[in-house]
């Protein structure tokens, strides 16, 4: 989650999928965003389209170990969603409930930024929610919403797993996340610089690893470690 768009939210989640499957987890990425669903452009699959089977609808497959359910996968790209509340929870539950998936070790549900309809519809949909990892940059207005992201966790009952400082440096700032972090007793998963590597990671559809920045890789790792490590407790 991210209570403020261009965070970063949906490359943390691709490179988070990319990570897991690489270990040999079956991972699932539901792009809940049905305004501006980027997922399948960030994970190199624009232009894929789901299919149907049995009455259920079947994931495009990224790589193997990794696939993922998307309204951009039902529509031409450019096509703008206008939808109401009642259209878009419909939606959201159709992407939950009549997917198969198959066996998953992990379902990784990347939101639109705020704490809106689909926010709320996933929530009430699916069970046994494991945690909220919330991203945002360093600066003060992207704080003002992360905070509303962390009240919308409290107040629905839903675990957060942690905060990502994303874009961390010279240019936003530094260390904010991790001081409210302790202020708020919650954890802090680590920060991630803003780097070129982010960008082509998003437009070639690679994990962030294979571009060779070792600081980014370990300030990634850390970050997807301390994930996992929270998540399976």
């Amino acid at each position: 989650m991210s209570g403020k768009g261009g965070v970063g939210k949906s490359s943390i989640v691709a490179n988070l999928s990319f990570f897991l499957a690489g270990k040999g987890h079956s991972v699932g990425v539901l792009d809940a965003d049905m305004h501006g669903p980027n997922m399948l452009e960030l994970l190199h699959l624009s232009g894929h389209r789901m299919t149907m089977e049995n009455g259920k609808i079947i994931p495009i497959e990224a790589k193997p170990n990794l696939r993922v359910v998307s309204v951009a996968g039902l529509m031409d790209d450019d096509s703008a969603v206008i939808w109401r509340g009642p259209m878009k929870h419909n939606a959201i539950k159709q992407l939950i409930e009549e997917v198969n998936w198959g066996k998953l070790d992990y379902l990784i549900v990347d939101f639109p930024p705020g704490t809106g309809d689909e926010h709320i519809s996933a929530a009430q949909l699916l069970k046994d929610i494991t945690g909220a990892v919330i991203v945002t940059t360093p600066q003060h207005v992207s704080m003002l919403d992360m905070k509303r992201a962390v009240d919308f966790c409290r107040k629905m009952n839903i675990p957060i797993i942690g905060l990502v400082e994303n874009m961390s440096g010279d240019i936003f700032g530094k260390g904010t996340i991790e001081k409210f972090c302790k202020k708020e007793g919650i954890d802090f998963l680590g920060d991630i610089p803003m780097s070129r590597e982010v960008v082509l990671s998003g437009e070639d559809g690679k994990p962030l690893y294979s571009y060779g920045n070792s600081n980014l890789d370990g300030k990634f790792m850390a970050v997807a470690e301390h994930i996992i490590d929270k998540a399976e407790k």
